[in-house]
């Protein structure tokens, strides 16, 4: 299992409601298409499974 998770944002947060959009605003995604490599731990997922109809999520 990695170490670390690539997490790229596809989709806006606009139309999220406020509690998502600052989940993904803490996962430190800004911009459409970005991406950030975060560890692999039960903070960080449980932030991802709260958006991952916003996010793609990959083992880095």
């Amino acid at each position: 299992m990695a170490d670390k998770l690539k997490i790229t944002l596809v989709k806006s947060p606009i139309g999220a409601i406020p509690k998502q959009r600052a989940t993904v605003k803490a996962l430190g995604l800004t911009k459409m298409h970005k991406t950030v490599e975060l560890p692999n731990n039960a903070a960080t997922k449980g932030m991802i499974q709260q958006v991952n109809h916003l996010v793609k999520v990959e083992e880095a």
